[in-house]
């Protein structure tokens, strides 16, 4: 799918992503390349004496995830510019491993940066388990561009 224009979107629009399940070497990759060994993430015996009773998966490896999931559905495609701002972002609930994450995008505001050749679009974004379970919410800003003439 190509990528969506600046132009093809509108307030309301609703875009979901499919789902993809959190492994224990996710979250493995992901404390080696950001250095958080943090034991609630790493450490079964400590984890399971926690409110949580078992690992829980780094909120910003669910965020990434996400991230990925959206990019995955094609709709920025070759016409996102860049991801401007990540704002309000709640971690509600956490992700365990064996969680399968999805998000669900809704357009909130568009604006028009003509000087940039597209313009940006702003869209809430709820992260959900299996479980329909909100886990994370909270909005994007991306630079998208103009149709070509």
């Amino acid at each position: 799918m190509a990528g969506l224009y600046f132009e093809e979107f509108s307030v309301g629009q609703k875009i979901d992503t499919v789902g993809r399940t959190v492994s224990e070497g996710d979250i493995f990759n992901f404390a080696g390349l950001t250095g958080d060994f943090n034991q609630i993430h790493t450490n079964a015996a400590f984890a399971s004496k926690t409110q949580f009773g078992q690992r829980i998966a780094h909120g910003l490896l669910g965020l990434s995830i996400a991230t990925g999931l959206i990019m995955q559905t094609g709709f920025l495609e070759g016409t996102v510019l860049a991801f401007r701002e990540i704002s309000e972002w709640k971690f509600v609930k956490p992700f365990f491993i064996g969680d399968t994450i999805c998000a669900e995008l809704t357009i909130t505001e568009t604006k028009a940066l003509p000087r940039i050749g597209g313009g940006a679009i702003i869209a809430a974004i709820v992260v959900k388990n299996q479980n329909d379970e909100i886990c994370q919410r909270g909005s994007l800003n991306l630079l998208v561009l103009n149709k070509p003439k």
